[in-house]
C-alpha cells in the first residue's frame, strides 16, 4: 500500500504522459523562461556586486501587491506588476543611498506589499488558480499578448544594462572612486533600480512573487562560486538561470504541478556544485602557497 502509494506520488512529480501533447501547450512559457533566464543571468551579478539581493525581495512583494490588485480590478497583470516594481525600485533607489537606509526601507515595503497583495486576493472572487499563481508561478498562463510585452520589456531591460555596462560595473565595485571620476553614480543607481524593478516584475509571470530570487540572485551567486571573470561570470550565470527555468517548466509539464519548486531545485543544485567546485579550487590554491613564515625567513 505504502509502496502504492509513493508511486503514485512520484508521478505526480515526475509524470510524462501525453508528454507530447502537453509540451505544445507550453510553448509560450518556454520562450518566456528562455528570455528571462537571459534577463536574469545578465542583471544578476551586479545584484550580488551591489548587494541588492534583499531589494530583489523587496520589490517582489510590491510587484505581487501590484499584479493582485490589476487581478482584483480585471486588467493586465503584467502592468499592474510592473507599476508595483517600479515604485518599489524607485522608492529603494532614491530613499535608500546608503546600504543601511535601504535595508530599512526595504524592510518596510516587504510586509506592506505582502499585507495589500493578500488583501486584494482576498477580495479576488475568480478562480484560485489565479491567486495561487501570482505567488509560485504558472507555465501555461502565458498567452501571446503577454509574451509579446514580456519580450519588448526584457528587451528594453538588456539594451539599458548594455548601455550603462560599464558605467555601472565602475560604480558597483567602488562606488566612491566613480563619484570622484565625475561619474552620476546616483543617477546610475537610480536607473539600476529600474532596470531591476522591470525585470523582477517579468519573472513574477513564470516563477512567482515568492521566488523570483532563484532566478534573479541563484544564478549570479553560483557563476561567482567559479569565476571571478567580468566576462564569464554573466555567460554562467545567464546560463544557469536559462538551464533552471527552462529545466523547470519541462519538469513541472508533467506533474501538473507549480513550476517554482522545480526551478528553485535546479538553481539551488548548481549553487551547491559550484559552491562545492569552488571550496575545491580554493584548497588546492591554499596548498600551492608557502606559509607566511617561510616566505619571510
Amino acid at each position: 500500500m505504502i509502496l502504492a502509494d509513493n508511486q503514485d506520488l512520484w508521478h505526480q512529480i515526475f509524470g510524462f504522459d501525453n508528454y507530447g501533447e502537453l509540451l505544445a501547450l507550453v510553448k509560450n512559457s518556454i520562450i518566456a523562461g528562455a528570455i528571462l533566464g537571459l534577463v536574469g543571468g545578465l542583471i544578476g551579478p551586479f545584484v550580488m556586486t551591489r548587494d541588492l539581493a534583499f531589494a530583489v525581495h523587496g520589490i517582489s512583494e510590491l510587484s505581487f501587491a501590484g499584479a493582485s490588485a490589476a487581478l482584483l480590478l480585471g486588467v493586465n497583470v503584467v502592468a499592474g506588476s510592473i507599476a508595483g516594481s517600479l515604485l518599489a525600485a524607485l522608492l529603494i533607489g532614491v530613499l535608500g543611498s546608503r546600504a543601511r537606509e535601504r535595508n530599512s526601507i526595504i524592510a518596510v515595503l516587504m510586509p506592506f506589499g505582502l499585507g495589500l497583495g493578500i488583501l486584494f486576493l482576498a477580495l479576488y472572487k475568480g478562480r484560485s488558480a489565479n491567486k495561487f499563481g501570482l505567488l509560485t508561478g504558472q507555465i501555461v498562463s502565458v498567452d501571446n499578448p503577454q509574451l509579446l510585452l514580456l519580450v519588448v520589456i526584457s528587451v528594453a531591460v538588456v539594451i539599458g544594462l548594455f548601455v550603462m555596462w560599464r558605467p555601472l560595473s565602475f560604480a558597483s565595485v567602488d562606488e566612491d572612486v566613480a563619484r570622484a571620476k565625475g561619474l552620476p553614480v546616483t543617477t546610475i543607481s537610480i536607473a539600476f533600480m529600474v532596470l531591476l524593478g522591470l525585470a523582477t516584475a517579468v519573472s513574477i509571470q513564470i516563477v512567482g512573487a515568492l521566488l523570483v530570487l532563484s532566478l534573479l540572485v541563484t544564478p549570479a551567486a553560483a557563476a561567482m562560486r567559479v569565476t571571478a571573470s567580468p566576462l564569464f561570470t554573466p555567460l554562467l550565470s545567464v546560463a544557469f538561470a536559462v538551464t533552471s527555468v527552462v529545466g523547470g517548466i519541462l519538469l513541472a509539464i508533467g506533474g501538473g504541478l507549480p513550476i517554482s519548486p522545480y526551478v528553485t531545485t535546479i538553481s539551488f543544485l548548481i549553487y551547491v556544485v559550484c559552491r562545492v567546485i569552488g571550496a575545491a579550487r580554493d584548497r588546492r590554491g591554499n596548498k600551492g602557497r608557502l606559509p607566511a613564515a617561510t616566505v619571510k625567513s
